[in-house]
């Protein structure tokens, strides 16, 4: 597993200067006031104000500091040194109070040890974890009784298809989990398709639905809804566009989950 995280650490460290400098981040209008949430995580947590918020996977902690801007007392977690430098960095320069702390999630009781009223995590979070059980673990430890846990993500189901294919979806993944990791190694990245990115090789995992689900159940988190939709934040695939605010496919025969949220007590 330490081979992979490495391999995996690598290429997000090279990402953060392209990912800051990109339009998909926005970072100059983040800087002019806007937020970087999107309406489901906003609509789910409602007021954060005077709440503590643990963001895990953070990476450089836009969304991190959105939620200061809502109020809330967060602390960002991610394995990326330079992403926890630079939201640090963007921190300072904002005047906005935050915590960032550089640890794997797996690693983090060694270096975190209190509870929080929320914890949040979203959007290309859980195909980076290998062991689905531990993570919700460490969710649960670090909740408050009665504390909620919100993940938004995209759906397992889409990524079973082959993303590289601009015609039609077809199936070229498990949609199961299994331990050894999918390697890619990929031109460019997801904000910037045209980047000249050096560190290419990345490994990934696969969690089903019912996987993340029965983890967190195992953890001892009530679940309070469970919610599928028919868009992404993302282009996933080429045959998509973005239609009010969110990228859609634009024939019905593509009726598919492309993202899922889960909203649970401790």
């Amino acid at each position: 597993m330490e081979r992979f995280f490495k391999t995996n650490i690598k290429r997000w460290n090279e990402l953060v200067e392209i990912h800051a400098k990109s339009d998909y981040y926005d970072l100059e209008g983040f800087k002019a006031g806007t937020l970087s949430l999107h309406d489901i995580e906003r609509e789910a947590l409602g007021d954060v104000s005077g709440m503590s918020l643990l963001h895990l996977q953070c990476q450089f902690g836009l969304d991190t500091l959105s939620w200061a801007r809502l109020g809330a007392a967060v602390t960002g977690v991610d394995f990326s040194d330079r992403a926890i430098k630079f939201a640090e960095s963007l921190s300072r320069e904002m005047n906005i109070h935050a915590r960032f702390i550089c640890s794997n999630i797996y690693d983090l009781p060694k270096a975190l040890d209190e509870s929080f009223d929320i914890v949040y995590t979203s959007y290309g979070v859980v195909c980076w974890l290998p062991e689905i059980d531990e993570w919700a673990q460490i969710i649960s430890k670090y909740l408050k009784s009665g504390g909620i846990f919100l993940v938004v993500d995209f759906h397992p189901f889409a990524w079973i298809f082959d993303s590289d294919d601009f015609t039609e979806l077809k199936v070229k993944y498990s949609y199961f989990h299994s331990e050894e990791p999918y390697l890619f190694q990929r031109e460019g990245t997801y904000a910037e398709p045209e980047a000249n990115v050096k560190n290419k090789t990345y490994y990934e995992w696969q969690h089903s639905l019912s996987d993340i689900m029965n983890a967190l159940i195992r953890a001892g988190l009530r679940i309070q809804s469970i919610k599928e939709y028919p868009y992404s934040i993302d282009r996933l695939f080429y045959f998509m566009r973005k239609q009010r605010g969110y990228w859609r496919f634009t024939s019905t025969r593509y009726d598919i989950p492309l993202m899922f949220s889960v909203k649970a007590t401790k």
